[in-house]
């Protein structure tokens, strides 16, 4: 089985233990043990309790930095910064159920939801990059404007992400993220 494989399925067994005891409660022992392997096979494919969650998360500042470049050149950074997001919604629209679970276990969980965050820290400059090599006006924004720009999408991202959860997945995640960008646009 494939490196990819084995760690997807780690993290599957470990959503699962968290979301029934609680993240605190479960040890790397407990998950080790879950999944049916040792301690130390289980580090090596997930590295920690945390990973064991946010893995999923991993691809999604490079998917966005991916079709942020895809998006047309006619578009303005803003809509081709939340177009850009689709890829992210997408995660959540494939599995709702488990994705709200997943979602509101890292929101609930102080340790998550930091980690969470230092990880979208590290897609922020990829996003911020991904908007300079657009084609646009000419001169483009600085570095500065660009890595703002980055940062209050992922604010949108992260304060739809928020409302959806706290509503139980009730409203569409797309509709709360175009107004969420609509509030900074005006």
């Amino acid at each position: 089985m494939a490196r990819a494989a084995i760690r997807a399925e780690l993290a599957e067994v470990a959503s699962g233990l968290f979301r029934s005891k609680g993240f605190e409660k479960v040890t790397i022992n407990d998950l080790a043990a879950a999944a049916g392997v040792s301690r130390s096979t289980f580090l090596r494919y997930v590295g920690s309790k945390e990973e064991a969650v946010l893995s999923a998360f991993d691809a999604h500042g490079e998917r966005a930095a991916d079709a942020l470049r895809a998006r047309p050149a006619d578009e303005d950074d803003w809509t081709a910064l939340r177009r850009a997001l689709d890829v992210v919604i997408a995660y959540h629209r494939r599995d709702p159920v488990s994705a709200l679970a997943t979602t509101r276990l890292v929101r609930n969980t102080p340790a998550l939801r930091a980690r969470l965050l230092e990880k979208q820290n590290g897609w922020r400059p990829e996003l911020a990059q991904a908007l300079a090599e657009r084609p646009g006006d000419d001169p483009r924004p600085t570095p500065l404007a660009l890595s703002v720009k980055a940062a209050a999408a992922l604010g949108c991202l992260n304060i739809a992400l928020d409302h959806w959860t706290a509503s139980d997945g009730r409203p569409d995640l797309t509709a709360l993220l175009d107004e969420a960008f609509a509030a900074l646009a005006g």
